[in-house]
Protein backbone atom coordinates (compact mmCIF):
# COMPACT_ATOMS: atom_id res chain seq x y z
CA UNK A 1 0.00 0.00 0.00
CA UNK A 2 1.37 3.38 -0.92
CA UNK A 3 1.10 6.39 1.36
CA UNK A 4 -1.02 8.02 -1.34
CA UNK A 5 -3.64 5.29 -0.92
CA UNK A 6 -3.52 4.96 2.87
CA UNK A 7 -6.23 7.56 3.58
CA UNK A 8 -8.57 6.21 0.90
CA UNK A 9 -8.15 2.69 2.31
CA UNK A 10 -8.89 3.89 5.85
CA UNK A 11 -12.04 5.70 4.72
CA UNK A 12 -13.23 2.71 2.68
CA UNK A 13 -12.54 0.30 5.54
CA UNK A 14 -14.54 2.52 7.88
CA UNK A 15 -17.45 2.34 5.45
CA UNK A 16 -17.04 -1.43 5.17
CA UNK A 17 -17.32 -1.77 8.96
CA UNK A 18 -20.37 0.50 9.01
CA UNK A 19 -22.02 -1.40 6.15
CA UNK A 20 -21.34 -4.75 7.82
CA UNK A 21 -22.84 -3.35 11.04
CA UNK A 22 -25.94 -2.46 9.06
CA UNK A 23 -26.09 -5.93 7.47
CA UNK A 24 -25.69 -7.59 10.87
CA UNK A 25 -28.53 -5.45 12.23
CA UNK A 26 -30.81 -6.47 9.38
CA UNK A 27 -29.89 -10.13 9.81
CA UNK A 28 -30.70 -10.00 13.50
CA UNK A 29 -33.94 -8.09 12.87
CA UNK A 30 -35.01 -10.76 10.39
CA UNK A 31 -34.76 -13.36 13.16
CA UNK A 32 -36.61 -11.20 15.70
CA UNK A 33 -39.55 -9.98 13.66
CA UNK A 34 -42.86 -11.80 13.67
CA UNK A 35 -43.98 -10.16 10.42
CA UNK A 36 -43.19 -12.23 7.30
CA UNK A 37 -43.11 -9.14 5.06
CA UNK A 38 -40.64 -7.42 7.36
CA UNK A 39 -38.54 -10.59 7.56
CA UNK A 40 -38.26 -10.69 3.76
CA UNK A 41 -37.40 -6.98 3.63
CA UNK A 42 -34.74 -7.29 6.35
CA UNK A 43 -33.21 -10.35 4.67
CA UNK A 44 -33.00 -8.51 1.33
CA UNK A 45 -31.34 -5.52 3.01
CA UNK A 46 -28.85 -7.83 4.76
CA UNK A 47 -27.82 -9.36 1.41
CA UNK A 48 -27.68 -5.93 -0.23
CA UNK A 49 -25.43 -4.51 2.51
CA UNK A 50 -23.05 -7.45 2.31
CA UNK A 51 -22.82 -6.96 -1.45
CA UNK A 52 -21.97 -3.27 -0.97
CA UNK A 53 -19.33 -4.19 1.62
CA UNK A 54 -17.81 -6.63 -0.89
CA UNK A 55 -17.72 -3.95 -3.58
CA UNK A 56 -16.00 -1.54 -1.20
CA UNK A 57 -13.58 -4.36 -0.30
CA UNK A 58 -12.72 -4.82 -3.95
CA UNK A 59 -11.78 -1.13 -4.10
CA UNK A 60 -9.60 -1.51 -1.00
CA UNK A 61 -7.78 -4.43 -2.62
CA UNK A 62 -7.27 -2.44 -5.82
CA UNK A 63 -5.58 0.26 -3.74
CA UNK A 64 -3.22 -2.32 -2.23
CA UNK A 65 -4.97 -2.70 1.12
CA UNK A 66 -6.73 -5.44 3.04
CA UNK A 67 -10.48 -4.90 3.50
CA UNK A 68 -12.01 -5.18 6.96
CA UNK A 69 -14.15 -8.28 7.33
CA UNK A 70 -16.12 -7.47 10.48
CA UNK A 71 -18.29 -4.75 11.86
CA UNK A 72 -17.45 -2.61 14.86
CA UNK A 73 -17.51 -3.65 18.51
CA UNK A 74 -19.68 -0.63 19.35
CA UNK A 75 -22.37 -1.82 16.93
CA UNK A 76 -22.33 -5.27 18.53
CA UNK A 77 -22.90 -3.67 21.92
CA UNK A 78 -25.75 -1.55 20.51
CA UNK A 79 -27.42 -4.66 19.06
CA UNK A 80 -27.13 -6.42 22.43
CA UNK A 81 -28.85 -3.45 24.07
CA UNK A 82 -31.57 -3.52 21.42
CA UNK A 83 -32.03 -7.27 22.02
CA UNK A 84 -32.85 -6.51 25.64
CA UNK A 85 -35.18 -3.65 24.68
CA UNK A 86 -36.97 -5.80 22.12
CA UNK A 87 -37.32 -8.66 24.62
CA UNK A 88 -39.01 -6.27 27.03
CA UNK A 89 -41.21 -4.41 24.54
CA UNK A 90 -41.85 -7.23 22.04
CA UNK A 91 -43.06 -5.05 19.21
CA UNK A 92 -42.14 -4.36 15.61
CA UNK A 93 -41.59 -0.68 16.34
CA UNK A 94 -38.62 -1.44 18.61
CA UNK A 95 -37.01 -3.61 15.90
CA UNK A 96 -37.59 -1.06 13.14
CA UNK A 97 -36.55 1.81 15.43
CA UNK A 98 -33.21 0.11 16.05
CA UNK A 99 -32.72 -0.37 12.32
CA UNK A 100 -33.58 3.23 11.59
CA UNK A 101 -31.09 4.40 14.22
CA UNK A 102 -28.40 2.26 12.58
CA UNK A 103 -29.34 3.65 9.18
CA UNK A 104 -28.90 7.21 10.50
CA UNK A 105 -25.40 6.20 11.61
CA UNK A 106 -24.69 4.69 8.18
CA UNK A 107 -25.91 7.86 6.47
CA UNK A 108 -23.66 10.04 8.62
CA UNK A 109 -20.62 7.90 7.79
CA UNK A 110 -21.26 7.96 4.06
CA UNK A 111 -21.91 11.71 4.03
CA UNK A 112 -18.72 12.37 6.00
CA UNK A 113 -16.73 10.21 3.58
CA UNK A 114 -18.20 12.00 0.57
CA UNK A 115 -17.26 15.37 2.07
CA UNK A 116 -13.66 14.26 2.75
CA UNK A 117 -11.44 16.51 0.65
CA UNK A 118 -8.45 14.18 1.02
CA UNK A 119 -9.83 11.17 -0.85
CA UNK A 120 -9.18 10.59 -4.52
CA UNK A 121 -11.82 11.23 -7.18
CA UNK A 122 -11.96 7.50 -7.92
CA UNK A 123 -12.61 6.62 -4.29
CA UNK A 124 -15.23 9.37 -4.00
CA UNK A 125 -17.05 7.91 -7.01
CA UNK A 126 -16.88 4.41 -5.47
CA UNK A 127 -18.37 5.78 -2.25
CA UNK A 128 -21.07 7.70 -4.13
CA UNK A 129 -22.16 4.57 -6.00
CA UNK A 130 -22.25 2.57 -2.76
CA UNK A 131 -24.26 5.31 -1.02
CA UNK A 132 -26.76 5.33 -3.90
CA UNK A 133 -27.41 1.63 -3.19
CA UNK A 134 -27.62 2.09 0.58
CA UNK A 135 -29.73 5.26 0.66
CA UNK A 136 -32.99 3.49 -0.20
CA UNK A 137 -32.67 1.33 2.91
CA UNK A 138 -32.27 4.38 5.09
CA UNK A 139 -35.34 6.05 3.64
CA UNK A 140 -37.38 2.85 3.75
CA UNK A 141 -36.65 2.24 7.46
CA UNK A 142 -37.53 5.85 8.28
CA UNK A 143 -40.85 5.51 6.43
CA UNK A 144 -41.59 2.11 7.97
CA UNK A 145 -40.90 3.46 11.47
CA UNK A 146 -43.26 6.40 10.90
CA UNK A 147 -45.91 4.04 9.54
CA UNK A 148 -45.66 1.78 12.60
CA UNK A 149 -45.78 4.81 14.90
CA UNK A 150 -48.94 5.93 13.12
CA UNK A 151 -50.51 2.49 13.56
CA UNK A 152 -49.60 2.50 17.23
CA UNK A 153 -51.18 5.94 17.65
CA UNK A 154 -54.30 4.84 15.78
CA UNK A 155 -54.68 1.86 18.12
CA UNK A 156 -54.46 4.08 21.19
CA UNK A 157 -57.86 4.30 22.89
CA UNK A 158 -57.42 8.07 23.13
CA UNK A 159 -57.00 8.40 19.35
CA UNK A 160 -60.11 10.00 17.82
CA UNK A 161 -62.13 7.50 15.79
Amino acid sequence: MTNANRHDIQVLNGLIRTTIDSADGYREAATETSDDGHRDLFTRRDVERRSVAEELGTSVRSLGGEPDAEGSILAKAQRAFMDVKHALLRDELSVVGALESTEDHVQAHFEKALEDSHISATTRETIRRAWDKVRDGHDQMRDLKHSLEGQKDANNRLFPQ
